[in-house]
Parts: structure tokens; C-alpha cells; sequence
């Protein structure tokens, strides 16, 4: 469905390092150096869910299609990129097309790698990243917001919706909280608020990057960062964009003794793939066969339509029901027949919402 994630922070807080592990590719140069990466790069990723090799291992699929997750490498920002300093103004444009932000935090102290601002605070690295996107939604909203509320006066019925929740989050910027707070009362506000694709509205991971010996249970910088995201009700993710990097380049067969020497149980990379596809409300659907089984990526509450409309827009515009299994049924019943013997295959129609976990099969007309 295309759904990227902007990878951002400050330079040289190992953000083109983690964007080579997920892509598995050299594609962003990762050097000691601001601005080295340009022009934003963009990789396609697959979301690690185990529920599919168990889905295809039953039906004896020939082939696995995981659901993807797009990732932007976006140049470092720098204080006063609201003004175009550094790179400012593109890094702006760039953080505006993506569904949602990875900010990553420098959690590591290392004299080799320069910090731009002298010092390694992830917290005031945040606070610096986030003021700078205040800063510019505070300069947009204060253009905007007087001409709906003119509108408003005058009877615009859109301008009046826009005046409403562009005013709340306007409120919101200039007590220096992002827009992301604004709590729009019903689905018109909300889609305005969308359209005005405010950067601090957009939902925010951060990612420690700590030392190699912190890459199992985080360090002093990354419990900081932890506490600042459970207070904004968001999520935190510790990896050492290091060890990613090591592990992207090894042989698929020697990783699982790698990570356990580690004390690890699964890469860094796996836990932000997953947190970026939760961060989206995002779910998974299924569909199971002998030639492939593959994941579907939908969001959090479409109903079945939605859901064949994502594999095929005529699968929508004929929607006559969906065959649904529960994953658990199907595994605990081993498979589709086991399913329908036992009344666990389901016929749902167009209003049913498609559950995290469904394997489906659609039935459709054109």
C-alpha cells in the first residue's frame, strides 16, 4: 500500500548505518560527515512475521510473499532547518511525503564520531528535531488558520471544519506541543487534519542507538529516552546500528549463533520493522494457497472490500464475500479442510472488518 517511514535526526546519530542494515544494500553513504546523504533514499523492506512460514508450511506453498514497509533515508537536520539553514528546506519537503517518523537518537559516547552539537544529549537531539518541526507547522498554521476562520465567518461549511481543528492544533504549536495531541471530534476533522500534512502530527518511533555491549538491554542515554517516549505515549526501540550492519553483510545460517552470543533473541532491525508497522496501525491479512502464501498489509479497521481491494482494485468493485479464517483456527485445525469441517471458515460480507491474523479468500464478480 506504500507506507514509509522518514528516517530522521541529527547528523551523524547513524542513521544511513541503519538504513543500509534494513536495506541490506550500500545504497546510503554512511560517512563521518554532515549532509552526506542528499538526496533521500528510499528501501522496501519485509515485515518478519512467523505466522506466514507456519501458514505455508501447512499448505505446502511454494512461495512466501511477505508485506513490505517503505524506508526513507532524509538528510540530517540541523538547528534552524525551520529557516532553511543546512539542509533545511528540503529536509522538510522530504519529511512531509512520509506516513510516519524514525527518529533516531545517538545513544552512544564514541571520540571518533563527531557530534554536531559537541555533546551526546538524545533528549535535547530530540527536543532540537521536534522544535524545528513545531517551528515550521507553527509558521504554515499561522498563515492558514486566519484565512479559514474569515472563511468560517462568512458560512464556508469546509473552511468552518479546517478553522476548528487546524485552530486546536495551532493552540497546540504555540504552547510548544506538536500537533500530533490535536484530538479531531469526528472523521471530517480528521481528514482535514491529514490533508494539512503538519509534520508533528505525523506518529513518532525513536530509535537508541547504543554501543555494541548496550544492544541487549539499552544503557543510561536509552532508558532517558524510554521515559521521554511512555510520557508522550510512543514508542522506543533499542538497537546498535552497528551490530545491524554486521549482521545485514553475514550468511542468513550464521545469524541466530551471532545474535545469541550477543544475548539476543532477534536482530534491533526486526523489533523497528515491526514497531514502524504497529506505529501506522497497521494489520496483516492472509491468503494461503499451493503456489504462494503471502501477507497483505491493511489498515487497522477496513472492512473485507478494503482488504480484496488491496490486492486487486476489481476484487473490490465485485466484492460478493470473503471465506475467513481465524490464523489460529487454521493452524490448530491444520489448514483450510480442517477449517471447514470443523465450521471455522467463516462467510463474511461487506461489512465485516478484517481482523489482524485472517487468512482470507475472496469471492468476487466484475
Amino acid at each position: 500500500m506504500g507506507f514509509r517511514c522518514g528516517i530522521v535526526g541529527l547528523p551523524n546519530v547513524g542513521k544511513s548505518t541503519l538504513f543500509n542494515a534494513l536495506t541490506e544494500t550500500a545504497a546510503a553513504a554512511a560517512a563521518n560527515y554532515p549532509f552526506c546523504t542528499i538526496e533521500p533514499n528510499v528501501g522496501q523492506v519485509p515485515v518478519p512475521d512467523p505466522r506466514l512460514t507456519e501458514l505455508a508450511r501447512i499448505a505446502s506453498s511454494a512461495k512466501i510473499i511477505e508485506t513490505q514497509l517503505g524506508f526513507v533515508d532524509i538528510a540530517g537536520l540541523v538547528r534552524g532547518a525551520s529557516k532553511g539553514e543546512g539542509l533545511g528546506n528540503q529536509f522538510l519537503a522530504n519529511i512531509r511525503e512520509v506516513d510516519a517518523i524514525v527518529h533516531v537518537l545517538r545513544c552512544f559516547e564514541d571520540d571518533d564520531i563527531t557530534h554536531v552539537e559537541g555533546k551526546v544529549d538524545p533528549l535535547a537531539d530530540a527536543e532540537t528535531v521536534e522544535t524545528e518541526l513545531m517551528l515550521a507547522d507553527l509558521e504554515s498554521l499561522e498563515k492558514r488558520v486566519p484565512a479559514f476562520q474569515k472563511k468560517a465567518q462568512q458560512g464556508d461549511k469546509e473552511a468552518k471544519i479546517a478553522a476548528s481543528v487546524l485552530g486546536q492544533a495551532l493552540d497546540l504549536l504555540r504552547e510548544g506541543k506538536p500537533a500530533r495531541l490535536t484530538d479531531p471530534k469526528d472523521v471530517e476533522e480528521k481528514r482535514v487534519l491529514d490533508q494539512a500534512q503538519l509534520l508533528t502530527a505525523k506518529p513518532v518511533l525513536y530509535v537508541c542507538n547504543v554501543e555494541e555491549g548496550s544492544a541487549a538491554d539499552g544503557n543510561e542515554f536509552s532508558a532517558r529516552v524510554a521515559a521521554k517516549a511512555a510520557a508522550e505515549n510512543a514508542a522506543a526501540v533499542v538497537i546498535s546500528a552497528a551490530i545491524e550492519a554486521e549482521i545485514s553483510q553475514m550468511d542468513p545460517a550464521d545469524r541466530p549463533a551471532f545474535l545469541s552470543d550477543l544475548g539476543l533473541s532477534e536482530t534491533g532491525l526486526a523489533r523497528v520493522i515491526r514497531a514502524g508497522h504497529d506505529l501506522l496501525h497497521l494489520i496483516t491479512f492472509f491468503t494461503v494457497g499451493p503456489k504462494e502464501a503471502r501477507a497483505w498489509t491493511l489498515e487497522k479497521g477496513s472492512t473485507a472490500p478494503q482488504g480484496a481491494g488491496v490486492i486487486h482494485t476489481d476484487f473490490e468493485k465485485g466484492f460478493i464475500r470473503a471465506e475467513t479464517i481465524a490464523y489460529e483456527d487454521f493452524v490448530r485445525l491444520n489448514g483450510e479442510a480442517g477449517a471447514r469441517d470443523a465450521g471455522k471458515l467463516r462467510l463474511e460480507g461487506k461489512e465485516y472488518v478484517v481482523q489482524d491474523g485472517d487468512v482470507m479468500h475472496f469471492r468476487f464478480n466484475v
